[in-house]
């Protein structure tokens, strides 16, 4: 039971990283607007990134207890 909700879990964390990658979204943060001297849209790009890596270790590693 435990392996498919970690399954369906990942599975979500794929759908969230498309819909937060997709081109719709992309376009509010392509502005020209630096944060921390970054351009935004480079900061939420790693942002997300960073989230959906850390999403997924969360997930793996609570899976394999």
């Amino acid at each position: 039971m435990r392996k498919g909700l970690a399954g369906q879990r990942l599975v979500a964390v794929f759908i969230a990283g498309l819909l937060l990658l997709n081109h719709p979204l992309l376009t509010l943060f392509d502005r020209p607007v630096s944060l921390f001297g970054l351009p935004l849209l480079h900061v939420y790009l790693f942002t997300v990134w960073a989230g959906l890596v850390a999403a997924v270790a969360w997930i793996v590693e609570r899976g394999a207890r």
